[in-house]
């Protein structure tokens, strides 16, 4: 598995997602081991939202979906609320 970058923000969705949650800056940021002990976890959704580097990148996470971190409103609606989202960025 290839390095992940030491930090993700996390969102607890069973309240709901909004697109000020996604912007709120208590989101804690989540440590590498311990994101790596979530990853085979059926309540965890993992987003790629970085900025240009995801097609050339070697450091993608297996299962994680790409979204344009530049249109959260436009899929932060669709996102499932039973789950714990986190969004991987660099």
């Amino acid at each position: 598995m290839p390095k992940l970058i030491s930090w993700a923000l996390v969102l607890a969705v069973s309240l709901g997602l909004t697109v000020a949650a996604a912007a709120a800056p208590e989101a804690p940021l989540v440590s590498q081991q311990t994101l790596e002990s979530w990853l085979n976890k059926p309540d965890l959704m993992i987003i790629d939202v970085r900025l240009g580097s995801y097609e050339t990148s070697k450091n993608k996470i297996k299962g994680a979906v790409r979204k344009d971190p530049y249109n959260v409103k436009s899929w932060a609606a669709t996102l499932p609320r039973d789950k714990k989202i986190v969004l991987y960025c660099s």
